[in-house]
């Protein structure tokens, strides 16, 4: 599709409506996406906790790109193109390592761990190594959480670092731990899967093992009654009583923007778990449970959901033009144990059952929207932020 049908296409968009059909099947407006959004945008990579030492470094993965995430010193931490500076092999094979030196097994050529080179064998006597090193991008962290951009200048990170870290302090995910991680892959347009996520208009009928706990699923005035008793609580409990929301469209910063939300859950559940009960220890310096949870956003494909004691992290990714992948990952208090203080299983067992049947409705709204008959329907109430969402990226990849 050309860049003046591109335009047309978005040109005639119906308001509060779903994308047209080539917005999920065009290759070219797929392509868009890649440059426009996720080599443009803050995209969570990990968390510090998986590399706790110094040469400890794990790969992000993204559009054919790979970057070694790697612990350089006690507070730094390199994103490193995964690719030598002598014939471009990929120097780093393994999904995670430790290593002082990062070599390249095609030549055996050597970085340190701020990717300068180190061994070069057999080069001319005037090659220069202070010259050449491996290529970077850039890194932020928050609250332990790390943050990537492929852009050359990108946008400041510091709108998301000041709008939500004293939200999130309470449960110093600086000082948390990985538990569990794990990937998913949906035969869908990664727009489908974040689509899908932004609302929760399909909890109710998808979900009962989250409607049962999370009064999201059925807004209304039993739930507004319920998030006052929440935050009378919040500040004996150590958490915050505060509400952040930057939308997609006025953010201060391009693929920087940022949320946090508060809701109550329903009587009888103080955490996301089969029975509602704690599954793991209270995180940071939570003191207590006061019968809600968070979510919170940063950028535009990274998604959290924050219990006292355990916080899950989504994020989205394209693979292909109809292949998408959702990256979970699930946090703990640092110096609880598997076995004594948490059961894997139990920690695991909503997000997991959950993220298995979003799957299959995601897979299955993309069956429907291949088909020759569909047509774009209207939104409810309770998509409202996906919209937000679906105008922000027309806005985004708009040639």
């Amino acid at each position: 599709m050309e860049k003046e049908q591109i335009r047309s296409l978005i040109d005639a968009q119906a308001d509060r409506t779903a994308l047209e059909q080539a917005f999920y099947s065009d290759y070219e407006i797929y392509q868009r996406d890649i440059e426009e959004i996720f080599l443009q945008s803050w995209l969570y990579a990990g968390h510090m906790s998986e590399i706790p030492k110094v040469g400890d470094w794990f790969l992000f993965e993204l559009a054919g790109e790979s970057i070694i995430i790697v612990r350089a010193s006690d507070n730094k931490v390199n994103a490193l193109v995964n690719v030598c500076r002598h014939r471009g092999s990929r120097i780093c094979l393994e999904d995670s390592g430790c290593s002082k030196r990062l070599v390249c097994r095609y030549h055996g050529w050597s970085y340190d761990l701020e990717g300068d080179l180190q061994t070069a064998a057999h080069m001319d006597d005037d090659f220069d190594k202070s010259a050449i090193s491996l290529k970077r991008i850039t890194t932020e962290i928050l609250e332990g959480m790390i943050f990537v951009n492929f852009s050359e200048q990108p946008a400041s990170f510091e709108s998301a670092r000041q709008g939500l870290s004293a939200n999130l302090k309470p449960y110093r995910l600086d000082q948390a731990k990985v538990a569990h991680r794990q990937t998913y892959s949906i035969g869908a347009n990664w727009k489908l899967s974040v689509e899908n996520y932004t609302e929760c208009y399909h909890c109710a009928p998808a979900h009962p093992e989250y409607t049962r706990g999370h009064s999201l699923a059925k807004p209304g005035a039993r739930a507004t009654a319920m998030m006052e008793e929440v935050m009378s609580r919040a500040a004996e409990c150590g958490l915050s009583d505060g509400m952040v929301n930057c939308t997609y469209l006025d953010e201060p910063g391009f693929g920087s923007g940022f949320a946090f939300q508060r809701y109550p859950m329903w009587r009888g559940h103080i955490t996301g778990s089969e029975d509602g009960q704690p599954v793991a220890p209270l995180l940071g310096g939570i003191r207590g449970f006061d019968g809600g949870t968070t979510d919170f956003q940063v950028g535009p494909v990274t998604f959290a959901l924050a219990y006292c004691d355990y916080v899950v992290i989504y994020r989205f990714t394209p693979v292909s033009l109809d292949q998408s992948e959702c990256d979970i990952t699930w946090l703990v208090r640092g110096d609880a144990e598997e076995g004594k203080d948490f059961d894997k299983a139990r920690l695991t067992w909503l997000w997991d059952v959950t993220t298995k049947a979003d799957k299959r409705i995601i897979e299955c709204n993309a069956e429907g929207v291949k088909s020759r008959f569909y047509q774009p329907g209207p939104y409810s109430t309770m998509e409202d932020f996906t919209w937000k969402f679906i105008s922000w990226y027309l806005q985004t990849i708009r040639p």
